[in-house]
């Protein structure tokens, strides 16, 4: 199978397409790249996550660069996906190189570059890697030359750097006075030691579960969705805990649970950090979200004078709003966010840290700002179903779609079509739909959005006979 990078890298499944040989391939022609960028000696973050092999695979990476005379700052254990790209920045490193297959189930795992920027790689990137990987298989070279001589391999702790700019982003002080108790589950990922280590440095009584190395991560997906997270649900009511707080497999993605054991979509998350974040940080001009993500966000941002940028999927998109520096929020509904003066990059790490401040600061639950929003911005409903399909019908799906625009989806009119990522209808009465192929599973997601739920199911019901009849 030919190695193609999606919307975070390529990911394969272990010991079928993602083998030691196939990833030497990729980061010898990522080595092949760098050695024309920059000087050599600005070296390489590279990291990994906490799966089958990903340690091994690391050091296999770290052995390849070395060969090409790069030198390598390895890190000393399984890292954040964010503390990567936090990394890269701080040393001024020419990129980073990750193991990693983020929220994807435990039999898969994946190669992830990023850039001296910090945030994932473009299309323009990945395509130069993809091409120059070609150019190797054309050439016989799949095993990288042989040098004289052979850079350093560095061990190294990236993790007090990371936490204490963490520090430096929130307010601290408002933490460790509301004196609150939070449920911090791992999901047995990189998050611990990091997320649970910064709470009991800086903020009130915390309790942690699955803070333990596990590559099968319980026979579970480690995303945390609420399917995901009884476990979490059932400590926060058990304890009476303020917050229930999960970061996924490699920390770039969150998961929170209300006091009450009451889970609160990233939408939702986003919407009310959004709101905080504007009330609390010095005025940034933009507001960045992706196709997918929730219209209450134009809302919010509108009623403060605030651009917002649409993008494409993926966070590289959001990436290179905020690596901008005007750009106070970028974030997807997939639970994925960072802010202005961070990383051009998702921190599930920080998400976690910035709601906990929130409601240190406010004293109120999550449930009883959402009744604030939805007063003064009115309600927001937004749903997403994930269909399997094959690759014929997939391929069928979209030629449909590229060459006939529907009159209406339920009760309500198209009024336009956006083909800037997959096909997004915007209807009447501010409801919408989004028809996108998944860049890394055999899916096509359809996202809805609407202002009642009489309307979210009308449109649901419209989207999925549209599906139905082709």
């Amino acid at each position: 199978m030919a190695i193609r990078f999606g919307t975070s890298g390529w990911r394969a499944v272990i010991g079928e397409d993602f083998t030691f040989d196939r990833l030497s391939l990729v980061v010898q022609a990522i080595a092949n790249i760098l050695r024309k960028e920059g000087p050599l000696s600005r070296g390489v973050v590279v990291g990994y996550d906490t799966r089958f092999l990903s340690k091994e695979f690391a050091e296999e990476a770290s052995r390849v660069l070395s060969a090409r005379r790069i030198p390598v700052f390895l890190a000393s254990r399984d890292v954040p996906t964010p503390c990567i790209s936090f990394t890269i920045l701080h040393r001024k490193s020419l990129g980073g190189i990750n193991i990693s297959a983020s929220h994807n189930p435990p039999e898969y795992n994946g190669i992830k570059f990023s850039p001296a920027y910090g945030g994932p790689a473009g299309v323009l990137v990945t395509t130069k890697i993809e091409k120059e990987i070609q150019k190797l298989l054309s050439n016989g070279k799949t095993r990288p030359p042989q040098e004289s001589t052979s850079a350093k391999i560095h061990s190294f702790d990236p993790a007090p750097p990371y936490l204490a700019h963490l520090a430096s982003l929130l307010r601290t002080r408002v933490l460790k006075k509301a004196r609150l108790t939070f449920v911090v589950d791992c999901l047995n990922g990189t998050s611990r030691g990091y997320l649970d280590h910064f709470l009991k440095d800086h903020a009130g009584r915390i309790s942690v579960l699955r803070n333990t190395l596990d590559p099968t991560f319980g026979g579970k997906r480690p995303d945390p969705v609420g399917e995901n997270l009884s476990g979490l649900i059932r400590e926060v009511r058990k304890t009476k805990a303020h917050l229930g707080l999960a970061t996924d497999g490699d920390a770039d993605r969150f998961g929170i649970v209300d006091r009450g054991g009451y889970f609160i979509s990233p939408n939702d998350v986003i919407s009310l950090l959004l709101e905080y974040l504007i009330e609390t940080r010095p005025r940034a001009a933009k507001v960045a979200r992706s196709l997918a993500t929730t219209h209450r966000l134009d809302c919010i941002a509108e009623a403060h004078g605030m651009e917002v940028v649409e993008t494409p999927v993926g966070f590289k998109y959001l990436g290179e709003i905020l690596a901008g520096g005007e750009c106070l929020l970028g974030a997807e509904e997939s639970a994925g966010l960072s802010i202005q003066h961070h990383i051009p990059e998702k921190d599930g790490i920080l998400a976690c840290l910035l709601v906990a401040e929130m409601v240190a600061s406010r004293r109120k639950s999550l449930r009883e700002m959402l009744k604030h929003l939805a007063r003064t911005y009115g309600p927001f409903y937004s749903t997403r179903i994930d269909l399997t399909l094959t690759e014929s019908r997939k391929a069928k799906l979209l030629s449909h779609l590229a060459k006939e625009t529907p009159d209406a989806l339920g009760r309500f009119k198209v009024l336009r079509c956006s083909r800037l990522d997959g096909f997004k209808f915007y209807l009447e009465k501010e409801g919408w739909v989004l028809l996108r192929p998944s860049g890394t599973e055999p899916l096509v997601r359809c996202y809805v959005e609407a202002r009642s739920r009489k309307d979210l199911l009308s449109i649901q019901k419209g989207a999925e006979t549209l599906l139905r009849k082709i």
